[in-house]
């Protein structure tokens, strides 16, 4: 399954120390056609939900694990966009340590991600309308060299989902809130999309084992 781009909701909730941790892209949640206002102006964006499992350790020394011994996990909503000012084209060109080229930016298939590691630099911040502290992907970067054929193990698998190719069984999985945000999309609601972006393509294809398969 590709995305071209011109919560997981288990465990206890453990929130992830602030840090820089080896993480491994293992889910990719299309979450369709969403609409936004900013400004007050309505806007069709294309967003997807980007998770890693993560290895490394909190402030205290103890491993970044779950109350089931599973690996704690960080996610991160992007819109599906390789423009200028793009998030996830700036978090790309981190992870990777390099700039697209003209070619690359002419779409760029995500779904690369899966399977991929890098370092990912975990942030707190506290809400001031909620109180409540987060923890926040604050950068990307590539995986040292030091590191790359000492790599952890994968531990949870691959999750790849999309609204235009809808898998009920992988939906099921996905907790409430992510379920609402999938059932909002333009897809999921049956409306027009005449105004919303390009669609994302989707096709099932080989993913590299790389480091960096991107």
């Amino acid at each position: 399954m590709s995305f071209i781009a011109k919560d997981s909701g288990g465990g206890d909730f453990k929130k992830v120390a602030p840090g820089v941790h080896i993480g491994r892209c293992f889910k990719l949640i299309d979450l369709g056609t969403q609409e936004e206002t900013y400004e007050g102006e309505v806007k069709l964006l294309p967003k997807v939900c980007v998770y890693w499992e993560l290895t490394g350790e909190d402030e205290e020394g103890a491993p970044l694990i779950d109350s089931n011994g599973d690996p704690l996990v960080i996610w991160q909503e992007y819109t599906m966009s390789l423009g200028k000012k793009a998030k996830l084209r700036a978090a790309l060109e981190s992870w990777r340590g390099k700039a697209f080229t003209d070619e690359e930016l002419k779409g760029f298939d995500v779904s690369k991600l899966i399977g991929a590691f890098c370092m990912v630099n975990v942030t707190h911040k506290t809400s001031q309308t909620s109180g409540k502290t987060y923890a926040n992907v604050s950068s990307l970067t590539p995986l040292p060299a030091a590191l790359r054929n000492a790599k952890p193990a994968p531990h949870f698998p691959n999750v790849l989902f999309s609204v235009e190719k809808f898998d009920q069984a992988i939906f099921d999985t996905f907790h409430e809130k992510l379920q609402e945000r999938v059932m909002a999309s333009i897809e999921m609601r049956g409306l027009s999309k005449q105004d919303a972006a390009p669609s994302r393509g989707h096709a099932y294809e080989s993913v590299p084992d790389d480091d960096i398969p991107f």
